[in-house]
């Protein structure tokens, strides 16, 4: 509890400091709203003792859709760290004390996925992000799952590229590129079933006690697999972009999660640049 105390501090701290240059960069749509997060979630990882180990190359390309899986509200800030990204949630998000005000300061798109209109909305404000030339990420199962099993993706959002698309004159095509995200070892034991609601937050469990315990642990290791990127065009299918990149995802977590790594083999925090295999 007293490291929960002190890493909850600094993050009070950090978060007063930073607060006023994100405000100004949102509202003179400055460089600085997409480096100040990933500054922020770099150090919000170290104080947690999230170690990240990258596998495969993330795309350079600009704009991306980057098509994951989800495991916990961790997930948000191992990607953050690692490269300036926007995300994809939803509304009732918005909502939520603190972690609603961050999200909105990281200029996410909320959407409603039980109203179709809303849903309409949120996909135009994706191609409005992705023609911006922003990398946006979509936690396409629309849940968190248990971090072992993949959900079906979802295609429905996956339409913002065709959308973009649409209405730009200068993008013939738009990258899209599988993530995944797997929670190998906890307190320095492997995660399989019996800790899997130690590192992953879904179904019914309570955000409030699952974030002192993540944050009170000082180990959590993560390997972040970058799939190939596909290139998707206004003749592209969706549904099959979509399904493949599930694909790559499943076969990319159960790859690492088959070899989880020791302490040593991930990179001190702060050295992000991707490994490739």
């Amino acid at each position: 509890m007293i490291r929960f105390i002190l890493v909850i501090l600094t993050l009070a701290i950090l978060t007063l400091v930073l607060l006023p240059f994100q405000l100004i960069a949102i509202a003179f749509d400055l460089d600085w709203q997409r480096r100040i997060p990933r500054l922020y979630h770099r150090i919000l990882c170290a104080l947690a003792g999230v170690r990240i180990r990258q596998v495969g190359q993330r795309t350079s390309a600009r704009p991306v859709l980057i098509l994951a899986n989800h495991a916990s509200w961790l997930d948000i800030c191992i990607i953050t760290a690692t490269t300036p990204v926007v995300f994809v949630a939803k509304s009732e998000v918005a909502r939520w004390p603190l972690f609603g005000t961050l999200a909105k300061l990281q200029r996410t798109v909320f959407v409603d996925r039980d109203r179709r209109q809303q849903t309409g909305e949120a996909t135009a404000q994706i191609a409005g992000r992705l023609l911006g030339g922003e990398a946006v990420v979509l936690f396409a199962e629309g849940t968190s799952s248990d971090g072992i099993r993949i959900l079906p993706f979802k295609s429905a959002l996956v339409g913002s590229v065709h959308q973009a698309l649409g209405t730009s004159d200068g993008h013939d095509s738009i990258a899209v590129q599988p993530l995944s995200l797997a929670y190998t070892r906890f307190d320095g034991l492997p995660v399989g079933r019996a800790l899997r609601e130690r590192v992953a937050w879904y179904g019914d469990a309570d955000l409030i006690p699952h974030f002192i315990r993540v944050l009170a642990s000082g180990a959590t290791d993560v390997t972040l697999s970058w799939g190939d990127t596909i290139a998707l065009n206004a003749e592209t299918d969706r549904k099959q972009v979509t399904r493949n990149a599930e694909a790559a995802v499943r076969r990319m977590t159960a790859a690492a999660l088959r070899a989880p790594t020791t302490a040593a083999e991930h990179r001190p925090q702060g050295e992000f640049a991707p490994k490739a295999v």
